[in-house]
């Protein structure tokens, strides 16, 4: 008899992948038939034309000195210019922050800075030095980049002698949140400003992050109640996605203008933006239970099983073996409610909140810039691409660090 044994798999070379060069390509997608052909040249003749005329546009006719004369106005509303320095440090917090949870994260990765990394931050820094916008701060902007970049090797090197450093991430995030506050109301040594005062980029953001960060646990928590063996649970739950899934959410911030004062004590009237992040976080949530939902139903039913017999209970099983595979598979969906709501902030405008687009319709009604539609709203439409596709790359990109194990 014959005996073989196995051959180890760590000496088998990886499949050879065959190296197709651009012509071969172009010919098995582009060209490989007349129709498709045809479709490729009217497509392409179509697209040159319209990037033509946008460039022709853009560099003839618009009239870009909207844009510069009141960036301040759209990064930050009407914030006073000698209070700036709290917006720089808010964005060199949220900066140095971003770089040092990059390096914890990459700790590791064998280079935290490679070729196309350094590329991206040559990109950005000529960018910076380059562009009339950014010019006169590019000496600002320069140095957070470098922190950036600094933070991001400062994390690294710390977190692998410090193993818990990581775990204490979501922490410092979180009081970070208190003090982006602090700094743009100001109280507590600092000179307050009044909320009619923020607009902008800055009160865009602020929103966002104020309506994701809690419209998550929301979301978790009415997906889960769905799911519950309590009727009472499930059927509260079910009452309030389907019923805010059937309002448009215009309507809901309407309603939360007018009616959260009446459930409050005479003479009680919260904020307006207080009453306009409830709003949106009330109605994000109710689409974010959907998809975690859809996430909680692919996961097998043997993986609870297969918990219970290894002696977890229910809710042990729930938090450590479904909801973070149900997460996983739902991140698609839930980076895409983000975006969405992100993009509903717009809708503030109705309500006279001076956020980005506010802030475009604002300087539309200054004498001296009307007609120019098409670069504020091409400004503003950038803007939101810019953050928008940040977080759809972050959404790619944690979903390549957990399918790594598979």
């Amino acid at each position: 008899m014959t005996t073989t044994t196995p051959h180890d798999s760590s000496s088998v070379a990886p499949p050879s992948t065959a190296k197709v060069n651009p012509v071969e390509w172009a010919k098995k997608n582009l060209f490989s038939d007349w129709l498709n052909s045809l479709l490729t040249i009217v497509v392409s003749v179509i697209l040159v034309l319209v990037t033509v005329n946008i460039l022709s546009w853009a560099f003839t006719v618009a009239q870009w000195e909207v844009i510069p004369n009141n960036l301040g106005l759209f990064m930050s509303g009407l914030y006073r210019p000698e209070l700036y320095w709290r917006i720089w440090c808010m964005l060199a917090l949220v900066v140095g922050l971003g770089g040092f949870t990059w390096g914890v994260l990459g700790r590791d990765q064998p280079t935290l800075f490679g070729r196309n990394v350094l590329i991206g931050f040559a990109v950005v820094c000529a960018a910076f030095v380059i562009i009339p916008l950014t010019r006169p701060n590019s000496p600002t902007l320069l140095g957070l980049a470098v922190l950036t970049a600094a933070a991001a090797w400062g994390g690294r090197q710390l977190s692998r002698k410090f193993n818990a450093v990581g775990q204490w991430l979501p922490v410092v995030w979180f009081v970070s949140y208190f003090i982006v506050l602090w700094l743009l109301g100001g109280g507590l040594g600092l000179q307050p400003v009044r909320t009619d005062r923020w607009g902008g980029l800055v009160l865009t953001l602020l929103m966002a992050v104020t309506g994701i960060s809690l419209c998550f646990p929301i979301g978790v928590t009415l997906a889960l109640g769905r799911r519950s063996d309590l009727p009472v649970v499930k059927w509260l739950s079910i009452a309030y996605i389907e019923l805010i899934r059937g309002v448009p959410l215009i309507s809901i911030i309407f309603m939360g203008q007018v009616m959260i004062p009446m459930f409050l004590p005479e003479g009680v009237r919260p904020d307006r933006i207080l009453r306009a992040v409830i709003a949106l976080t009330l109605f994000s949530s109710a689409y974010l239970a959907e998809n975690v939902r859809a996430g909680l139903q692919s996961v097998p039913r043997g993986q609870s099983e297969a918990a219970v017999s290894l002696g977890l209970n229910k809710p042990l099983s729930l938090i450590f073996i479904v909801l973070p595979q149900a997460l996983k598979t739902a991140i698609p969906a839930i980076v895409g409610q983000f975006i969405s709501l992100f993009q509903d902030t717009t809708l503030l405008a109705t309500l006279g909140l001076l956020e980005l687009l506010g802030i475009g319709q604002s300087v539309l009604a200054n004498p001296n810039y009307i007609g120019r539609y098409a670069e504020v709203y091409l400004f503003a439409g950038v803007v939101y691409w810019f953050f928008c596709y940040a977080m759809s790359l972050a959404s790619r990109r944690i979903e390549e660090q957990l399918n790594k194990g598979h």
